[in-house]
């Protein structure tokens, strides 16, 4: 065995940073999940035995577990993409001298998690304590509009956390890929074409997983922010539950990767992995803002002409609204790509 196998030349430790820096950013997230678990359903404490009752159920469970694996996605994602980002950008010469990044980028989000577990989720939940029986601005709230105030607290408190993700991941990376001066290079010495097969992972390839990612990670998120205070899903348990929050989220993800493939065509140059994530999040909104205006006119229409007496008429529209759906996520998210990235095709 060659010492170039024992140890890697820096330019392959470089090329492998992407995948590094997603890898990481699971396992963090994976430990810190674990511990508060632990703590949480500790064997000898009266609390204990209460939460394990709890998170024994499947409307609990099952809903936690796909919260958390959202957010496992979007944060690999994004650290995924400034590990790309930084590659393309600076080169892989470039990135190869950095000090030990994965060993800073693990510092750093280790330090936005423990401020998120410990100092943003309490303040959040003291916030929130207000508005409840008892709190001191229970009583400003008229009893009517209770659920309005609380439904459109849960919702900034989902957007708040996905700030502080986004954030988090960011800063991070931001630690872990400054470049001092052993790491700076003039972008002239770089090799050309030297980025194409970064870390195994071709530009339309990248840019379609990206989009899909993050595309998926939104639209779970938006399940996750409208489960939190909405009756919808209630009284369905055990599989049926299972496959609602497991199966549309990969349909989600095949739909906006076939959309962004299509998007960004053979010749793409670049990965530009940023790109990807605006598209993906320009495309989930103009599809949540399409698809609503059609459901509302849809129903409007169908209420004006009894066009939705009875179960089968109510199945007809879900079917119909999915296929809308489904040809929306893919048209959009290929408009969006191709939008984004012309200059680079």
């Amino acid at each position: 065995m060659t010492a170039t196998s024992l140890h890697p030349p820096t330019h392959e430790s470089a090329r492998r940073l992407p995948r590094d820096l997603a890898l990481v950013t699971v396992a963090i997230d994976a430990v810190m999940v674990l511990v508060n678990l632990a703590v949480q359903l500790a064997p000898d404490t009266p609390e204990g035995a209460q939460m394990r009752g709890t998170y024994a159920l499947p409307g609990v469970w099952i809903p936690m577990v796909c919260s958390i694996g959202m957010a496992w996605v979007l944060a690999a994602a994004l650290a995924w993409s400034h590990g790309r980002n930084a590659l393309e950008k600076r080169g892989v010469d470039s990135v190869s001298r950095l000090a030990r990044p994965r060993l800073r980028y693990a510092a750093a989000y280790l330090v936005v998690l423990l401020l998120n577990f410990y100092a943003l989720s309490p303040l959040l939940y003291e916030v929130q304590l207000l508005f409840m029986p008892g709190g001191r601005l229970h009583e400003a709230v008229e009893p009517a509009s209770i659920r309005t105030v609380m439904a459109v607290f849960v919702f900034l408190q989902s957007i708040a956390q996905l700030i502080v993700l986004v954030l988090g991941v960011w800063a991070a990376a931001w630690v872990a890929l400054r470049a001092g001066r052993a790491a700076r290079l003039e972008p002239a010495a770089e090799a050309p074409g030297s980025v194409e097969d970064l870390d195994g992972a071709s530009p339309r390839r990248a840019v379609a997983l990206v989009g899909a990612a993050m595309f998926a990670a939104l639209q779970m998120w938006g399940g996750v922010a409208m489960s939190r205070w909405s009756s919808m899903g209630r009284g369905v348990d055990g599989p049926e539950l299972l496959f609602a929050w497991m199966v549309p989220p990969l349909v989600v993800f095949a739909l906006a990767f076939w959309g962004g493939w299509l998007g960004a065509a053979p010749g793409l140059a670049r990965a530009r992995p940023f790109r990807a994530v605006a598209a993906s999040v320009l495309a989930f909104v103009l599809v949540q803002v399409s698809c609503i205006v059609i459901a509302i006119a849809w129903l409007y229409i169908a209420s004006s002409t009894s066009g939705l007496n009875g179960l089968g008429g109510l199945i007809g529209f879900v079917l119909a609204f999915a296929l809308v759906y489904a040809i929306h996520v893919v048209m959009l998210m290929r408009a969006a790509t191709r939008w984004l990235y012309r200059r680079y095709l």
